[in-house]
């Protein structure tokens, strides 16, 4: 089943940053995984207006996207996304049958 990687940072340092993101699109694609969205344009339509980048990763599965993020090279890229950015990472679970009832309602 697949699962989603939703990424919001407030990036302090561009330059370091950079850094960060030109080494990862080769370590994602490895574990069979894409990006869906790497901070195109984001439109707030309720609630507070969103200024963080964005970035949107399907993974094949949960066991793809916990090998991704404890890669070596994946990890060692990451000491530029904490030096130059604040945020959060959340990994949710795909659903099946996008059509059934919400479950948690």
């Amino acid at each position: 089943m697949p699962v989603c990687l939703v990424c919001t940072r407030r990036v302090d340092d561009p330059e370091t940053y950079r850094k960060y993101t030109a080494v990862t699109p080769p370590i994602v694609a490895h574990y069979g995984s894409r990006f869906l969205t790497r901070s195109d344009e984001v439109t707030t339509h309720e609630g507070e207006t969103f200024t963080e980048r964005m970035v949107l990763i399907e993974f094949p599965n949960r066991t793809a996207a916990e090998a991704w993020y404890n890669d070596p090279d994946y990890q060692k890229a990451s000491d530029f996304r904490r030096t130059a950015s604040t945020g959060r990472m959340i990994l949710q679970k795909g659903r099946a049958d996008t059509k059934a009832p919400d479950p948690n309602v």
